[in-house]
């Protein structure tokens, strides 16, 4: 289930960041906080227009970390907050989560679609 602070989060403007693992290390991208979808089933969809680095690193090892948050969206000490996401992703090309998604970003080449595992508030 995801928090509804979190939904709240991603109704802002923002930055998210996903890092992968590879076989050459940590890599990141980012996306904004506006592109991010929710599945019926509770996992997150991110449009990929490129992102071929993080679409390598999946495939040999589907663990990510993101991090999302908003200065608008009040936290544990004040205003503004954030999440730290721990999950397995996802790129898919072809079928419905595609297709959501390709008619929300005409540009998008693939969904990635994160499986949340835990989501932490960390501001």
């Amino acid at each position: 289930m995801i928090p509804e602070k979190l939904l709240e989060i991603l109704k802002q403007d923002g930055v998210v960041a996903i890092a992968t693992l590879g076989q050459d290390g940590p890599h990141m991208v980012n996306t904004w906080n506006s592109y991010v979808r929710i599945s019926s089933d509770g996992r997150l969809f991110i449009p990929a227009g490129y992102m071929n680095k993080t679409e390598a690193n999946v495939a040999c090892n589907p663990n990510v970390l993101i991090t999302l948050g908003s200065s608008k969206v009040q936290g544990l000490r004040g205003a503004g907050t954030g999440y730290l996401i721990k999950g397995k992703a996802a790129f898919i090309t072809s079928g419905p989560d595609f297709d959501f998604m390709k008619a929300k970003f005409s540009w998008l080449r693939a969904t990635l679609a994160i499986t949340i595992d835990s989501a932490t508030q960390t501001l």
